[in-house]
């Protein structure tokens, strides 16, 4: 039985190990944003619906979802390596079909494919690197894990803009072949495999009802703006197979004798307050990637090419701290440094709930690269917070429940936001209206452009477009503003972590 890697593995192997992980995690976190961008086009060539479309970021979220947990379980019966390359191969192969697809059906069965296979790279990756780096360098080690997992979403619809623009929309999927390759031949030329526990047995029934809660939950979440939430059969459905699915896997969590989920796992107070806190880092990163690009698109006239050059400067932000912060860890107390970044983090966003749609591309830009230095001040420590008392035999596992709680977040963020943008916007819109009569002086004869004459249909078309205009804006706002509570209210919760000294 061959041994797991060593926090001694010499610095020749480190860093071909290191290089192999982040190729594989860039690969996997990018596909989480690429693909939005080229909807359009993919939407046009195979003559689908907005609906029938939407089943193309769907179905690759909600295979991802269920599929998180197993990673812990494979990697301890079948070995974390060979999971590792496995999953690395189905991701590509999956990823040649969904670009070679031709019907709307054909692209959402192998998005489903790349969704499964992908799931287990960023939480394996995440593990690897842990085991490979001593513990006095997890800082080190997580700063380089974060900037795949960071960055790849946010340059991922910068990357897939450019894609859809100057090649094809097939592209964006026919670019993980090289990146798969060689994150495949990089892991299996350095990474050791680890011990198996064959006699390890599966909790068949604790993984079907978690994965049908998840699966769900994020349906519920994906579709419910759509369908007009509790109104739709399908949505009150969701949510009952949900909230039953999931008391069905608590009761059988803690009434197993193996159960899928070890709950001792959770009375590690620093790694259950990280699962919180990167739940809310999910909500805050993906919240203002959805409301960001159709803000700059369709109310401040950019297209999507510079749409994707203004949201890269946070990519930017990130890699700039991410390796100071993992030198900084060890001699600057962790909780400090997370309560620091989420400071700016809502800092960032106190902006973002300024804008105008006069706002100067300057603002736009700097604003971002600070969400973009707060997300690094907060990533790296939180990651190594996280699993700094963790026991060893549960890291895989850790790390799986780690990216599924920021995946659950990110969707929650963006379900929440793009509800509250709709509503708002109605709320809005209507409440503007009520001022907009024949008696209010401004609006009066000689006081507007012949444009906007009330006597006519395309004066008072003219006009509503006006006031649904700034009723979207006023709803933008809001929104930032809500998801700055959001990152604020989390801050709290650092008071609860154990300090360098309990940790060690």
């Amino acid at each position: 039985m061959s041994v797991s890697t060593h926090p001694e593995t010499n610095s020749g192997a480190k860093g071909l190990i290191t290089v192999s992980i982040m190729l594989a995690t860039v690969m996997q976190a990018l596909d989480t944003t690429i693909a939005n961008v080229a909807l359009p086009s993919m939407q046009g060539g195979m003559s689908a619906t907005q609906d029938q479309i939407s089943w193309v970021l769907t179905s690759y979220i909600v295979a991802a979802a269920i599929m998180t947990p197993l990673a812990g379980v494979l990697s301890a019966k079948f070995g974390r390596k060979r999971v590792f390359l496995i999953s690395i191969v189905g991701f590509t192969i999956a990823s040649m079909l969904c670009g070679a697809s031709l019907t709307i059906v054909q692209i959402v069965l192998f998005r489903l494919l790349q969704g499964a296979f992908g799931a287990g790279l960023v939480p394996l990756s995440q593990a690897v690197l842990l085991d490979t780096y001593p513990v006095e360098q997890h800082g080190k080690a997580m700063a380089i894990w974060g900037l795949g997992v960071m960055v790849g979403p946010i340059l991922g619809p910068t990357l897939g803009g450019y894609l859809t623009d100057y090649y094809t929309w097939r592209w964006v999927f026919y670019i993980n072949l090289p990146v798969g390759i060689l994150a495949f031949l990089g892991i299996l030329s350095s990474v050791e495999e680890t011990e198996t526990d064959r006699a390890r047995k599966f909790d068949y029934f604790g993984f079907i009802v978690l994965g049908v809660a998840i699966g769900a939950l994020q349906l519920l979440l994906d579709r419910g703006q759509s369908l007009d939430w509790f109104s739709s059969r399908e949505i009150v459905i969701e949510t009952v197979v949900t909230v039953l699915f999931l008391y069905l896997f608590l009761v059988q969590m803690f009434t197993a004798e193996k159960p899928f989920i070890d709950p001792v796992i959770f009375k590690d107070t620093n790694f259950s307050i990280g699962l919180i806190l990167v739940f809310s880092i999910g909500i805050t990163l993906y919240a203002t990637l959805a409301l960001l690009p159709p803000f700059m698109q369709q109310l401040m006239g950019f297209p999507v090419i510079t749409t994707g050059y203004l949201l890269a400067p946070r990519g930017v932000g990130i890699m700039m701290v991410m390796m100071l912060v993992g030198r900084l860890i060890g001699k600057i107390d962790s909780r400090l440094l997370i309560g620091f970044g989420m400071s700016l983090t809502a800092t960032s966003l106190l902006v973002m709930s300024r804008f105008t749609l006069e706002t100067t591309i300057f603002t736009i830009v700097w604003s971002g690269m600070l969400q973009g230095v707060g997300f690094g001040f907060v990533f790296v420590p939180l990651s190594t917070m996280t699993f700094a008392t963790l026991q060893t035999h549960f890291r895989t596992d850790g790390t799986a429940l780690y990216s599924l709680m920021r995946n659950i977040g990110s969707s929650i963020g963006i379900s929440m936001v793009v509800t509250m943008l709709a509503r708002n916007s109605q709320i809005n819109h209507a409440v503007l209206s009520e001022s907009i009569t024949p008696f209010r002086l401004a609006l009066q004869d000689g006081n507007l452009p012949s444009l906007l004459d009330l006597n006519s249909s395309a004066g008072i078309s003219l006009l509503n477009s006006a006031v649904t205009q700034q009723a979207v804006t006023i709803s933008y706002l809001n929104d930032f503003r809500l998801v700055m509570w959001v990152t604020l209210g989390s801050i709290p919760l650092l008071l609860l972590v154990k300090g360098r000294k309990k940790q060690r």
